[in-house]
């Protein structure tokens, strides 16, 4: 049985990108090995998430904008609700101002998984994996963990 994790980095360069992590992710699979099982994808920050879509330059653009009016950075101007987040956190002395991206990363998720076999990734010909980043730009830490058989 192989077991392996891989740590890689994801550097946005604007507040709110989308960046298609899956050549990464089945150059992940390659250096291991790994033949039959499964791939595990996951981001280790509370304001990113991991999407899976189609890879089309629309969609690129839908997503963020349905995303932020969903939960905006900012309540509108003149609403009777705000983010309780965005204020001084008494418990450590931190300034809280991302409460909308906090929400964006619970909607979109935080991880993904497909099955491998004979030495693939199994997804659909469109699906693509995208790393979400809402509070950038940033460098961020995705893991990539596979588990299975591998190569003897």
């Amino acid at each position: 049985m192989l077991i392996k994790l891989i740590r890689f980095e994801v550097i946005s360069k604007k507040e709110f990108q989308m960046i298609d992590i899956t050549g990464e992710v089945e150059n992940a699979i390659a250096s291991t090995g790994l033949q039959d099982g499964i791939v595990f994808v996951s981001t280790t920050h509370t304001t990113s998430s991991l999407v899976v879509t189609e890879g089309v330059e629309c969609l690129e653009r839908d997503v963020p904008e349905h995303l932020e009016r969903l939960s905006p950075k900012n309540p509108p101007a003149g609403s009777n609700w705000g983010w309780y987040h965005n204020r001084l956190l008494d418990f450590d002395g931190r300034l809280g101002y991302n409460a909308g991206d906090h929400i964006k990363s619970i909607l979109g998720g935080i991880q993904c998984f497909f099955p491998v076999e004979n030495g693939a990734m199994v997804r659909g010909t469109r699906q693509r994996i995208y790393f979400c980043e809402y509070d950038g730009p940033l460098a961020r830490t995705v893991l990539i963990q596979v588990m299975g058989e591998g190569k003897q």
